[in-house]
């Protein structure tokens, strides 16, 4: 399979020259991912909402892929805060649900002030 990227219509992949995902082979590969509606460029004050909101434009970029959330392998926790870890892990356990990828968790100070996590996943193509 040849290398193929997909974009979400975010106007930050034009501003920064990026794929929201990249299939190659066997995989895909979704880009560090924030809380914002890419639809309305506009993202929630709360970590919890915006945790939320980066799950449903990674299962957007999966979907668009042929994959899915549960064929996530590796997801990369990048949190501004530590108290919101625990805060948002049990929207962290509802989304990738039983299939228990490989995690890391990191602090990290994000490019806008008003992102408080991102999350970058790799993830199988669906039936290979």
């Amino acid at each position: 399979m040849q290398r193929k990227v997909l974009s979400s219509g975010s106007t930050f992949e034009e501003e920064y020259a990026y794929s929201r995902a990249v299939i190659d082979g066997d995989y895909v590969f979704v880009a560090g991912t924030t809380g914002y509606d890419y639809s309305t460029m506009t993202i929630a004050r709360d970590v919890v909402a915006q945790a939320e909101q980066c799950f449903q434009n990674i299962q957007h970029a999966l979907a668009s892929a042929g994959s899915s959330l549960n064929d996530i392998v590796r997801v990369r926790y990048l949190f501004v805060a530590a108290d919101d870890f625990a805060r948002c892990a049990p929207v962290l356990r509802r989304y990738p649900g039983d299939v228990r990828p490989a995690a890391t968790v990191q602090l990290t100070q994000l490019l806008d002030e008003k992102m408080l996590l991102e999350i970058e996943v790799t993830a199988r193509v669906s039936g290979r």
